[in-house]
C-alpha cells in the first residue's frame, strides 16, 4: 500500500492557508479600489464643481490677470473665468497665489484650473495638461527708450531682469547656451509689470514681456520702449490637473464658443483696446497736466461725477480729451470750456457761462448723462462707449451707425460694431440715406477710444 497517494493535510493547515488567500484577494480588491477611486477623483473634478457649485480659478494680481477696481473684481483673465463659470453654471471664486504657487496650487488641490495668461511649454506640459491656445504672444525685450539696441547679439554684456520661474527665464538660458553672454537677474515673484516701471525709471537695464502686456504697460510708463523679440512665438492656455479629461474638454468647448460668438474679442477689446496706438509726446502731456491742471478742478468733476452716476476718472479723461484741462478752450466749430459744449447744449443743460469751469463740468457730465440714458438695454462698456461717441457728434449720427450695423448684420448694440459703421458716414452711398446726413465718424471713433485710454491710466492709480 503506498503511503503517500491520496494523503490529506490536517484542517488547521488547511484553514491558514485559505485565510492567507482570502486576506490577499481582500487586499488587492482595496488596493484596486482606492487606485480606481484616486483616478476617477481625479479625472472628475467638472463633477466635483458641478456637485460643490463652485470653480475655483489660481490666477495672478495684476492689471491684466485680476483686480479689484472701485469694488468690483475685473481684469483680463477674470472676465474669461467668471464667463467659463457661467457656462458651467457655477459661482467663481478667485485664488492668488505666488507664481510659482499657481501650478502647485493645481497639483495640490487648492483650485480646478489655472487662468494666468500662462505659456504652454514642455516643462510645464510634464506637470499639467492645457487647454487649447487663446491668444498667441510673442516674449520682447523692454528697453529705456534712450536705449536704442536694435538686436539680440547686442545684449551682450547687460543684465537684464525677470521673474523666477518663467518662459522668460527659459528663453535667456537658452541664448546664454547660444554663446551670447548676458547675465540674468531672477526675482522671485516680480511682476512683470513692476520690472517694466523699473526699466522705465532706469533702476535696471532690461527685462523681458509678453507682447500685450508690454503694450498696456506702455501706455502707463511711457519711457519704457518695446525693443525686439526673443524667440518665436508663444501661445497662452488655461492648466488643469494631470488627466481631468473631461474638465479639459469643457474648457477647450468654451473657448471654441467664445471665439466664435464674440465674447472673446469683447473681453479682449474691454482691456487691451488700442494698446498699438501710442503716442509719446501725448501721453508724456498728459501725464504732466494730471500734476499741474488737474487737482484744481478734481473737486468739481468728483462732485458732478457723483451727482450723475459715473467715475470721476471717466469724467476727466473725457475732460482732457475735450479741452486738455484748459477752461478757455475754443474749438474752430465754436464750442468752449473744459468740456467742449455748444450753445444749444449748453441752453439744454442750463449752462449760463461755457467758460465757467464748474458750470462747464456740471452741465457736460449731465448732458453725458442724458446721453447715456438713451442707450438703456445696451450691456456694458458698449453703452458708455456710446454715450460718448453720442457726446461727440449727437445720438442720431450715432443711432444711424447702429442701422447700418444691423443692415450688414452685425450686432448694432456692440461697440465693436459701431466702430465699423460710424467711419462710413462720411461716404454718399450711406450719409445720403441717413436721418442726420454727413457724419465725421472716424472722428467720433478716436474721440472715444482716446478717452478710454486715459481712463485707463487714471484707474491704474486706484486698482486693489
Amino acid at each position: 500500500m503506498e503511503q503517500g497517494r491520496g494523503m490529506k493535510l490536517p484542517s488547521t493547515k488547511i484553514s491558514v492557508v485559505c485565510l492567507s488567500v482570502l486576506r490577499f484577494t481582500v487586499l488587492t480588491i482595496i488596493l484596486i479600489g482606492s487606485l480606481f477611486l484616486t483616478s476617477s477623483a481625479r479625472e472628475d473634478a467638472l463633477q466635483n464643481i458641478r456637485a460643490s457649485g463652485q470653480l475655483v480659478v489660481l490666477t495672478r494680481n495684476n492689471a491684466h490677470c485680476y483686480y479689484v477696481y472701485r469694488g468690483q473684481p475685473m481684469g483680463f483673465e477674470y472676465d474669461l473665468a467668471e464667463a467659463f463659470s457661467k457656462y458651467l453654471h457655477v459661482k467663481l471664486k478667485v485664488v492668488t497665489p505666488t507664481w510659482k504657487g499657481l501650478i502647485r496650487g493645481l497639483e495640490e488641490g487648492k483650485g480646478d484650473l489655472v487662468a494666468a495668461s500662462m505659456s504652454i511649454t514642455q516643462s510645464r506640459l510634464r506637470r499639467v495638461d492645457f487647454s487649447r491656445p487663446y491668444l498667441s504672444v510673442e516674449q520682447h525685450v523692454i528697453l529705456h527708450k534712450d536705449d536704442h539696441t536694435e538686436k539680440i547679439e547686442d545684449l551682450a554684456g547687460r543684465t537684464i531682469c525677470v521673474r523666477k520661474g518663467t518662459t522668460y527665464e527659459e528663453l535667456l538660458k537658452n541664448l546664454k547656451a547660444r554663446g551670447i553672454n548676458i547675465r540674468i537677474k531672477l526675482y522671485d515673484d516680480m511682476p512683470t509689470e513692476e520690472l517694466i516701471r523699473m526699466v522705465a525709471e532706469q533702476e535696471i537695464e532690461a527685462t523681458v514681456s509678453d507682447s500685450h502686456i508690454a503694450l498696456l504697460n506702455r501706455r502707463y510708463y511711457p519711457d519704457a520702449r518695446i525693443a525686439f523679440p526673443l524667440g518665436k512665438p508663444s501661445n497662452l492656455g488655461w492648466a488643469v490637473r494631470k488627466g481631468e479629461k473631461r474638465l479639459l474638454a469643457k474648457v477647450n468647448a468654451f473657448l471654441a464658443q467664445i471665439k466664435k460668438d464674440g465674447t472673446f474679442d469683447r473681453i479682449y477689446t474691454k482691456y487691451f483696446a488700442n494698446v498699438e496706438d501710442f503716442d509719446y509726446v501725448d501721453l508724456k502731456r498728459y501725464y504732466r497736466r494730471l500734476e499741474t491742471r488737474l487737482p484744481q478742478y478734481r473737486e468739481t468733476i468728483q462732485e458732478a461725477a457723483k451727482k450723475y452716476g459715473f467715475d470721476w476718472r471717466l469724467i476727466a479723461a473725457m475732460m482732457y480729451q475735450e479741452s486738455h484741462f484748459n477752461p478757455n478752450a475754443e474749438s474752430h466749430t465754436g464750442v468752449k470750456g473744459l468740456m467742449q459744449v455748444t450753445l444749444d447744449t449748453a441752453k439744454e443743460v442750463g449752462i449760463e457761462s461755457r467758460l465757467d469751469p464748474e458750470q462747464s463740468i456740471l452741465g457736460g457730465v449731465k448732458y453725458l448723462r442724458k446721453s447715456y440714458e438713451k442707450f438703456e438695454g445696451v450691456p456694458e462698456p458698449d453703452r458708455l462707449f456710446m454715450a460718448l461717441a453720442s457726446y461727440n457728434v449727437g445720438y442720431r449720427h450715432v443711432q444711424d451707425a447702429q442701422k447700418i450695423a444691423k443692415q450688414r448684420n452685425d450686432d448694432p448694440n456692440r461697440w465693436i460694431s459701431l466702430k465699423e459703421t460710424l467711419p462710413l458716414l462720411c461716404h454718399p452711398k450711406y450719409y445720403k440715406r441717413s436721418r442726420a446726413g454727413y457724419c465725421r465718424g472716424r472722428d467720433a471713433v478716436r474721440y472715444v477710444e482716446s478717452i478710454i485710454t486715459y481712463y485707463d491710466i487714471l484707474k491704474r492709480d486706484a486698482i486693489s
